[in-house]
């Protein structure tokens, strides 16, 4: 009898324990970005941030990555709850591209926002004596990161180009922050990088080393034949010593998470993302392209619940 009076009290009281952990497991929000030389990681931080106030009941976290390919993976394996990526990286994900690093389609993936475009920027040292992609041939160059958003672009527009890692003289797998500092200390000759304009680690190299920024000309980008890249300008000035506007490539960042992440929480974290733009913008000039209008369109793969619960609530999607 007392046991049965005891089992009544207690149950109920244990159930509801397991429920409350299983809330509270779910408003755990990791952050998923990339080298802490890069854009994506002052953006992650500032949405943490912007997180903790808005969503008062999560736990938000930042983890620096080896950015898109690896972000995109770990979301599928529900390592993380929000990430950041290359519109062609997630393209592949979605498709299951095995070369681009996804061995199968990433089907648990869900867009939340478009939100600015990364500059394919090649950057040669002023002595190597590389002012086209062709000079590249026989030269040391940094590709970014193994299976980075920054490596695919590389493969991509070195074929583009005509060439392969094979007409290289040597290939370093590095994230933003150690290429440059293989080419201040004259260990490559060049490097790319792609991320927003002003990247920190490009306007770091750019005041130590004279530097050049190779030329990604239009009919390079047509030769690609993928709608994720389109021309861009890297404009005059935006690193010292490049006194001309340089001709690149575009191609556009999105935030994605999970299908497992609730839909009040994707919501409100697309919501309060757009409602603190300025402090987007103060972590990073980036964010200054980043629209709420631009956030549904693109997007190669479904929207999440929320984001898309979010979207019609402001009269973006019907």
């Amino acid at each position: 009898m007392l046991f049965t009076s005891i089992r009544k009290i207690l149950l109920p009281a244990f159930i509801a324990l397991l429920f409350a952990g299983s809330a509270h497991a779910a408003e755990f929000i990791s952050i998923l970005t990339g080298g802490t030389s890069g854009v994506y990681y002052p953006l992650g931080v500032a949405l943490s941030q912007i997180f903790s106030k808005a969503i008062p009941d999560a736990k938000s976290s930042v983890q620096s990555t080896k950015a898109s390919a690896e972000n995109l993976n770990l979301l599928q394996a529900g390592r993380g709850e929000l990430a950041f990526t290359l519109g062609d990286a997630l393209s592949d994900a979605w498709k299951g591209n095995e070369e681009a690093g996804f061995k199968v389609p990433l089907k648990k993936l869900r867009g939340v926002a478009g939100i600015y475009s990364n500059y394919v920027q090649v950057v040669a040292s002023a002595d190597s004596g590389i002012k086209t992609l062709a000079d590249l041939r026989g030269k040391r160059v940094a590709v970014g990161a193994p299976k980075s958003g920054t490596e695919i672009n590389a493969r991509t527009i070195l074929k583009a180009a005509g060439l392969s890692y094979k007409d290289l003289g040597k290939v370093e797998y590095l994230p933003f922050g150690e290429s440059v500092e293989l080419m201040k200390n004259r260990q490559v000759d060049a490097t790319l990088i792609s991320a927003g304009l002003g990247v920190s680690a490009l306007r770091d190299l750019a005041v130590s080393v004279k530097m050049v920024v190779v030329p990604i000309p239009a009919d390079i980008v047509a030769k690609i034949n993928d709608p994720a890249y389109i021309a861009g300008i890297i404009p005059a000035n935006t690193y010292d010593g490049q006194t001309a506007a340089v001709p690149t490539v575009a191609i556009e960042n999105f935030l994605v998470t999970h299908a497992g992440v609730p839909t009040d929480t994707v919501y409100k974290m697309t919501k309060s993302m757009y409602e603190n733009l300025d402090q987007m913008v103060a972590a990073h000039t980036a964010a200054k392209a980043i629209r709420r209008e631009d956030g549904p369109k693109h997007m190669p793969l479904p929207l999440h619940p929320g984001a898309e619960k979010y979207y019609r609530e402001v009269g973006l999607i019907k």
